[in-house]
């Protein structure tokens, strides 16, 4: 068998990975939009590097976009096999991408509007909503630690990698010519101090791994605590300088970290009153609900702390905008408020609008809560540029740009190699580090090496490998 990257090599977006067996059968694992890629974007959400129609399963890690963004443009092309993940997976995906469809429709009016004045071709959405409709139509799910056959001669079972509600990684044992093979896929791996999640858990001992290097160069801060961080950005911002605080994050796991900071601020009794706080983003809202139902996946704390408070991501001045009309007139709010808005590289959604209308303003600031590529709205205002393009027009970065580095769903180096210290190296034929830029890359395969893990491969876009 053989196995192909089509995404996440090299770069930490478009999650894509092909798994062609012996006898002709296509294992995809993933199908992950990208983001934040500047002009390669578009070229790569639209070529796949491969044949939707010769796909005969669709094995997902998780919910976040860059994981299964690109799934209704797979059944547009057509895929029409059956895609496997756990229960919450399966939820919050059809959340996202019904909200990425609505996302791609708005947007591409928008642009055709202009486009259409000069007459120029009209662009189209990678997907629609009855694209999307489709593609749920396809998803059957399973619990973590059940094994089950995706097609004949393969066994697969998720097994929880603390990164989000129903995150998972893949393991598999492939059975060709008599002989098992066994290949394990990380997916995204969670904190072990996680702010709300149960720590990952082990998983079989595979032949082969495909591991995630987000973090595989950093460390996170374990005596970093970003409630008081928080708290200072909101004293700062809003009620010393009166300003906006304009927070990115996506809807899907970091928008439910940031309320559950903010919510602990209440608890403590030192959450400043007479403050608004507003979640743009009718996902985000949809996303909590949905994420409050699965508390199994909680960890001990906020176990505890459900135990006094049945919210905890429910706090006073708390305030939800859900229409687009709404989020027009909150653009125009000139009072101190904290904005939170998706998406978490600022790279689209209604948090592009909330930045456009402040960041020509010093007293506001735009505080980053996760991993922004260099490519993308977020990267460059962190990288200090002087000028950014929003919404097609040029705007000065006089607005503070803050970054909470720690706060990140994705576990550092040290989370990574516990996540594989169960492993025996001499078993572990080779390791394929994927979901990261080169320069982590290569140090998490340094790292691994003197680990004894000795075969660890870095693969670029488009490579294929024999197992």
């Amino acid at each position: 068998m053989k196995i192909g990257f089509h995404g996440g090599a090299r770069q930490v977006t478009g999650s894509k990975h092909l798994l062609t067996l012996d006898n002709g059968t296509n294992i995809l694992l993933d199908c992950g939009l990208f983001q934040g890629m500047g002009d390669q974007t578009d070229d790569f959400n639209n070529n796949f590097g491969f044949n939707p129609a010769e796909i005969n399963v669709l094995l997902l890690s998780h919910a976040h976009i860059d994981h299964c963004g690109l799934i209704p443009k797979l059944v547009k092309e057509g895929f029409k096999g059956k895609i496997f993940c756990t229960p919450a997976t399966m939820e919050l995906a059809g959340i996202l991408l019904h909200d990425s469809a609505e996302i791609q429709t708005y947007e591409t009016d928008h642009i055709n509007e202009k486009r259409a004045e000069k007459s120029l071709p009209l662009y189209e959405p990678l997907y629609t909503p009855d694209d999307v409709a489709e593609a749920i139509s396809l998803f059957q799910t399973f619990e973590y630690n059940e094994w089950f056959e995706p097609v004949p001669g393969v066994k697969a079972m998720f097994s929880n990698t603390g990164h989000l509600v129903g995150a998972s990684a893949i393991n598999l044992i492939v059975t060709e010519n008599g002989k098992e093979t066994t290949i394990t896929f990380s997916g995204d791996v969670g904190r072990y101090r996680s702010v709300l999640l149960q720590p990952p858990g082990e998983f079989p001992q595979p032949d082969y791994l495909i591991l995630e290097s987000t973090y595989g160069d950093k460390h996170h801060d374990l005596l970093f605590n970003h409630i008081d961080e928080f708290l200072k950005w909101i004293k700062k911002v809003c009620i010393e300088r009166k300003g906006k605080l304009i927070i990115p994050a996506f809807s899907v796991g970091r928008t439910q970290e940031v309320l559950y900071a903010l919510n602990q601020l209440e608890l403590e009794k030192r959450l400043p009153e007479n403050l608004l706080f507003f979640v743009d983003s009718p996902l985000s809202l949809k996303a909590t609900q949905t994420i409050k139902k699965y508390t199994n996946c909680f960890n001990e704390r906020l176990q505890e702390v459900l135990k006094i408070d049945s919210d905890p991501f429910e706090f006073k001045g708390l305030k939800y905008v859900e229409t687009v009309d709404q989020s027009k007139q909150l653009k125009e709010y000139e009072e101190p408020c904290v904005i939170i808005s998706a998406s978490g590289t600022a790279d689209a959604g209604r948090v592009r609008h909330h930045i456009q209308g402040c960041i020509e303003d010093e007293k506001n600031c735009v505080l980053l809560v996760g991993y922004c590529g260099a490519n993308s709205l977020g990267g460059q205002l962190l990288n200090g540029v002087k000028e950014v393009d929003l919404l097609g027009a040029p705007r000065t970065v006089a607005a503070e740009i803050g970054q909470l580095k720690s706060m990140s769903a994705h576990g550092d180096v040290d989370d990574l190699t516990r996540f594989i210290e169960h492993l025996d190296p001499a078993k572990t034929k080779k390791i394929f580090l994927v979901h990261g830029e080169y320069l982590a890359q290569q140090a998490l395969a340094a790292k691994l090496n003197l680990k004894e893990f000795k075969d660890v491969i870095i693969p670029a876009q488009r490579e294929e490998y024999e197992l």
